[in-house]
């Protein structure tokens, strides 16, 4: 009985990818900014029209780069409906997370309960386009404009994502994304850092690179820095990838719309997504009627072999870490949630087998 997982890495064909090894070898540039790294950067700015794009080691790394370059302590608001890495960032970079529960349709931050959220000592905002679906963005931008608070959007489900004609990354002082091999664009590993403004560009130029000034002089050292630098061999993959995202995009969305079919009067719920959006169909999140209902297909469909994945769970404000602090809605959702499997070669006949082990009485 073959193996369905939640999701599965797409490969580009081998050849491809090994003609841009052979550029590795002849340039023998490995690391440190090299060519391959420069021309993904520069046609990832191009394909989400930004003006500043960082390609960096993953996400996480994005994240706790983003906090330092804007600044951030004390409290930050965010959502505890999302993967580990918004929260655990914050609290490895020393600032305390504020949760603000979520919307039950969208399953986003909520803009209310931000601003109920706000004191003193708040500093910025941290969101997440859940499953790529946008966050409030017109909302969440005047609170944090009102306020004097940063806004950073945690996009790394947002690939490729369009709001009101134009790239959801562009909100936000810095929007950061992943390129983990689970995504649906990917560098095996991988993520970035996107902004338009120039003073945070300049920042994330140099704390990316141990804090080296990365111009005339690049010995001289400008300010505290890590090392989120990432490789021309992942910089590669990326490269394979990105011409096949449209196609990539449409295979997931034909899967997407089969889910909704086959599953259209199963007592489920659909996560609600934002109008004017341009989905890119990266996940398949589904809301049982109660926690035992979502074990109970969890168990039948591990038994065929079949292996979805409980995002997001549990709710981040419950993490032992963090603990004190309530969200009720989000504490529901992540108790009956989960991710069914969708990725570019899934083909109808196993779809139908997971919607009719899910449909059973």
């Amino acid at each position: 009985m073959k193996k369905i997982n939640v999701t599965k890495t797409y490969l580009p064909p081998r050849a491809e990818y090994e003609r841009f090894l052979k550029k590795i070898w002849r340039n023998g540039w490995i690391t440190n900014h090299g060519p391959l790294v420069g021309e993904l950067e520069n046609k990832l700015k191009r394909y989400f029209g930004v003006k500043h794009l960082f390609f960096v080691a993953n996400g996480t790394i994005a994240l706790q780069i983003a906090i330092k370059a804007l600044g951030l302590k004390d409290k930050v608001i965010t959502t505890p409906f999302s993967y580990i890495a918004t929260t655990s960032s914050l609290v490895w970079e020393n600032c305390s997370p504020v949760f603000a529960d979520i919307e039950p349709a969208t399953l986003t931050i909520d803009p209310a309960e931000i601003e109920k959220k706000i004191t003193p000592k708040t500093t910025g905002i941290m969101a997440t386009h859940v499953f790529g679906n946008p966050c409030d963005v017109r909302a969440i931008g005047k609170i944090a404009k009102k306020n004097n608070l940063k806004l950073i959007y945690d996009a790394a489900h947002a690939f490729g994502v369009n709001f009101d004609g134009k790239s959801l990354l562009k909100y936000g002082d810095i929007s950061i994304l992943s390129f983990h091999a689970t995504k649906l664009f990917h560098t095996v590993e991988g993520g970035a850092l996107l902004t338009d403004d120039d003073a945070i560009a300049e920042k994330i130029r140099y704390m990316r690179n141990f804090g080296h000034s990365g111009k005339e002089r690049p010995e001289e050292l400008i300010g505290l820095g890590i090392n989120g630098k990432n490789t021309e061999f992942h910089a590669a993959m990326g490269l394979c990838i990105l011409p096949r995202i449209k196609t990539l995009i449409e295979r997931r969305k034909k899967i997407s719309r089969l889910y909704d079919k086959l599953l259209k009067t199963s007592p489920i719920a659909r996560q609600q997504l934002r109008r004017k959006t341009a989905y890119n169909y990266a996940y398949y999140p589904v809301i049982f009627k109660s926690e035992n209902h979502l074990l109970d297909a969890l168990s039948r469909l591990k038994a065929q072999n079949i292996f979805p994945r409980r995002y997001f769970f549990p709710s981040l404000n419950r993490l032992e870490y963090v603990l004190g602090q309530t969200a009720p809605i989000s504490e529901d959702i992540a108790k009956r949630i989960a991710c069914l499997p969708i990725y570019h070669d899934l083909n109808k006949s196993d779809i139908e087998k997971i919607c009719k082990i899910i449909n059973k009485k």
